[in-house]
């Protein structure tokens, strides 16, 4: 149904033929997305861009690592097709704006790298390689990501975007400091040999072809060598801080908010003025000599038939009139026309890419398609409406529709004429085999070192396609142009404004535990709560169960649950009894039960104002932990840092946790808790802490028992000297492989034995590290409880410290804490309530006699 605000002529009886013929006029869509109009500035330089056929890749491993000054020269001076190349997304880093770890905050991180392309012109690729913690060497990061599944992840990368020049980040040995920045540059120069062998990975080059890069120089500079200059032999200078006079910035303002858009990392930059050097060195293929395009043919006349194409660009740049870019139309009509005429090659498919959106935006032609509820499931009608505005006098029509998830496939005679706002409704169910929209290497289980992505055809690709777009086909001067236009969903927001998410398809029905772990100190039950959300625009009946491991049960053993309408959500509890027969780490699931199909997944959201809103659909579980924990006292005062979630897991443990903000950590509130939680690097993110940090160590003083978790020896919020009673030096010392022994140092510490003993054992299961960012120096007054390191090391012994101050306990550690509660480690959770029982160890016998006297 096609519901107008004018009337027009339509007619749906267009077939599918005459659509995929003017699919074929078009190889690449005019747009995809609600894009906002450029200025005129930038319609120029891309016309400009136009003129250029060059191409750089920058490679290295993690989001942040590239150089967001040498994308953004490369796109925007040398006006090349620039890319960036990151093996992982990210997922084993720290997250300094929430809590979120691992997988989301992978997803985190790739969100903050497109926004950061946005900005700096570039393209954005990936790997299936995930990034699982810091690495001190390439063999381990090769033996976990699997060498050969990454390297023709590269390789596949490079046959697809068809760079001139590579420039890798790190150098090729352990001078990159990081086992994955090493192996970025390592596959990087493996790839440049193997992207243009044809008998390497012959399935890829059937796709894409061979491809022999022209050169691979790294991007090196003084954190290197503090002696580099132009004259290095071997060494290339380009000057990337120049100014852009239709952008109004330098290469190195831009770069800066690029590069502000990790700000999960902490990375927000000043912009910089001036010249800016880069220095690069040659790696493989020919060497340049003063610049890095020097002998690549940058000209259409690399492409046969191209020395048709340049005179026609040139005539569009030499006649570009800013204040009526509608006048370059016939122009870029007739340029399109000519380029289709060429061989199909990157060169032609990427220019017409441009062309096509150059067309739209000398246009001013405005499309964008709206749903009205952001989820929708499979099978259920979407009501979407259509906005669109031609804001130029040439006259423009829109011809035809079509969506085949939609059933859309409708000829129309609209005509849009200049500034005339057409607007229309159409509803139409969602074919009921559409797959959800998850992100797609999340949908597999995946392994510590790379996720499984059973579709070839997204590797390499930073994020799925929009789950609906409609292809809406316009006429201009008796050619047909496509707008791939996806759906979204949009909404005012009182105080931000007109906001908008994307659409997404998801299951009618969402269970979600009500926590990641449930631990159970002893063999009585426990409440095991379920959140079911229903998603469906019509009532649901169905029945919730748990999935419990062999000899758990359940009271009852499923639940009837009704939900009247979309967004409604029902809480149910079922109450867990343990297996009698010991201790261990157990998976529960959930799920709920529709018409005789079950369905199982959980949905999380992250929302943050500087990248689209995330959904994710994990399977619905949790960790049950069977272990004998004790815990003493009651009431445990938390400080946030960056993020973490030790209160929920303190919670599991029994106790009741006092979030305190800064204004209430006072010498009255502190006597009303047993002990004192600061998060991960409050030190580092909290400047209060300077503030109120006297009255903490004065709580210590009087008894009290104060944890500090790990913070890092740069941009800390107090002085040194400061946070603690006793002098401690931090250091970069930390033990990755989460499998290293543990030596006990201090056996009859009491914060081994009381309330539970700790042994080495207690380090058995933990994942991804031992801790981090350990201390390397402290006073004699500390007591150090454990050595570890990682394999070929010297011993570390910084990762938990514990000094008497007065009457009370203080606790540095940096043993990952945050990462192990949350993924039920029942060492973790037991090492953690000695901690915060260190201020409740029963007195001597003698001290108590002494005391009755």
């Amino acid at each position: 149904m096609i519901l107008l605000r004018r009337t027009y002529l339509m007619n749906k009886s267009v077939t599918k033929k005459l659509f995929t013929i003017a699919l074929v006029l078009c190889t690449a869509c005019i747009a995809q997305g609600q894009s906002r109009q450029p200025n005129t500035a930038a319609i120029q330089l891309k016309l400009k861009k136009l003129n250029v056929l060059a191409s750089m890749l920058y490679v290295a491993a993690h989001p942040d690592d590239e150089n967001t000054r040498a994308i953004t020269f490369m796109g925007n001076d040398r006006l090349a097709a620039s890319a960036y190349l990151s093996m992982t997304r990210g997922d084993g880093g720290q997250n300094l704006i929430g809590s979120e770890l691992r997988d989301q905050l992978g997803l985190i991180r790739t969100q903050e790298l497109l926004a950061a392309r946005k900005i700096d012109g570039g393209r954005q690729f990936f790997t299936r390689a995930n990034d699982f913690g810091f690495s001190k060497n390439v063999t381990e990061t090769f033996a976990i990501w699997g060498k050969d599944e990454i390297l023709g992840d590269v390789v596949r990368v490079m046959r697809q975007f068809q760079p001139d020049i590579i420039l890798t980040r790190f150098p090729p040995d352990e001078r990159a400091g990081h086992g994955h920045h090493t192996a970025s540059a390592v596959l990087a120069i493996e790839a440049f040999d193997l992207a243009g062998n044809q008998d390497y990975k012959p399935d890829q080059v059937k796709v894409f072809g061979a491809w022999q890069p022209t050169r691979i120089y790294m991007n090196t500079g003084r954190f290197f060598d503090q002696s580099i200059n132009e004259n290095t032999p071997g060494v290339v200078m380009m000057n990337m801080g120049t100014y852009n006079a239709l952008l109004g910035k330098s290469y190195s303002e831009i770069a800066a908010d690029s590069r502000s858009q990790h700000k999960s990392q902490g990375f927000g930059s000043s912009g910089r003025r001036g010249d800016s050097p880069e220095f690069f060195v040659y790696l493989k293929g020919q060497k340049a000599d003063k610049d890095l395009f020097d002998g690549i043919n940058t000209t259409w006349t690399r492409v046969k038939g191209g020395e048709k194409i340049q005179p026609l660009v040139e005539k569009l740049i030499q006649e570009f009139v800013p204040e009526k870019p509608h006048n370059s139309i016939p122009d870029l009509i007739n340029l399109r026309k000519q380029m289709m005429l060429l061989a199909p090659s990157v060169w032609r498919d990427r220019k017409l890419e441009e062309v096509n959106q150059l067309i739209q935006d000398c246009l001013g032609l405005f499309v964008e398609l709206t749903s009205n509820q952001p989820w929708i499931t499979p099978g259920e009608p979407i009501t979407h409406s259509f906005e669109m505005v031609n804001r130029s006098p040439v006259p423009v029509r829109l011809v035809s529709i079509q969506n085949k998830a939609l059933g859309i496939d409708s000829t129309m005679a609209l005509d849009l004429t200049n500034n005339k706002l057409t607007l229309f409704k159409t509803k139409k169910p969602l074919q009921s085999g559409a797959g959800y929209s998850d992100p797609y290497w999340l949908r597999e289980d995946h392994l510590p070192g790379l996720f499984t992505v059973p579709d070839p055809s997204l590797i390499g690709k930073p994020e799925n396609g929009p789950a609906v777009s409609i292809a809406c086909t316009f006429e201009i001067n008796g050619e047909k142009f496509i707008v791939d236009t996806p759906l979204i969903y949009k909404w005012t927001d009182p105080v931000k404004g007109e906001l908008s998410r994307p659409f997404e398809i998801v299951p009618p029905v969402f269970i979600n535990l009500s926590q990641p772990v449930y631990v159970f100190p002893d063999a009585r039950p426990k409440v095991v709560s379920v959140l079911v959300k229903s998603s469906s625009g019509e009532a649901i009946t169905g029945t919730a169960k748990l999935i419990l491991p062999a000899d758990w049960k359940s009271e009852p053993a499923s639940i009837p649950v009704t939900i009247g309408k979309r967004g409604e959500e029902k809480k149910i509890d079922f109450l867990v009894t343990p297996s009698p027969r010991g201790e261990g780490s157990f998976a529960l699931g959930a799920e709920v039960d529709l018409q005789g199909k079950a369905y199982n997944r959980s949905v999380e959201t992250i929302a943050y104002d500087h990248i689209p809103f995330q959904t994710l659909l994990p399977k619905a579980k949790a960790s049950l932990v069977r272990v004998n924990i004790r815990k003493e006292g009651q009431v445990i005062g938390y400080i946030a840092g960056a993020g973490d979630e030790t209160p929920a897991a303190l919670r599991n443990l029994g106790y009741e946790v006092w979030e305190m903000k800064n204004d209430e950590v006072t010498p009255e509130n502190l006597k009303r808790v047993d002990a004192v939680v600061l998060g991960v690097r409050a030190l580092n993110t909290n400047e209060r802490l300077r503030y109120f940090m006297p009255d903490l160590l004065k709580y210590v003083e009087q008894g009290g028992t104060l944890i500090t978790q790990y913070n890092t020896n740069f941009d800390l919020e107090i002085d040194k000297d400061k946070f603690s009673p006793y002098p401690i030096n931090m250091s970069r010392d930390r033990v990755t492989e989460e499998n290293s022994e543990v030596r006990v140092l201090a056996p009859d510490h009491p914060a081994l034995n009381f309330p539970n003993k700790i042994t080495g054992e207690d380090f058995n299961g933990w994942v991804q590290e031992r801790g981090l960012y350990f201390p390397d120096k402290w006073d004699p007054a500390y007591t150090a409880l454990f050595s570890m390191n990682d394999t070929g090391e010297s011993p570390k012994n910084g990762s938990l410290l514990i000094a008497k101050y007065g009457k009370g306990h203080y606790v540095y550690t940096g043993l990952s804490f945050f990462r192990e509660l949350p993924e039920g480690v029942a060492g973790a959770y037991k090492l953690f309530a000695n901690l915060a029982s260190l201020g409740k160890q029963p007195k001597p016998q003698n001290q108590k006699v002494k005391n009755a006297k």
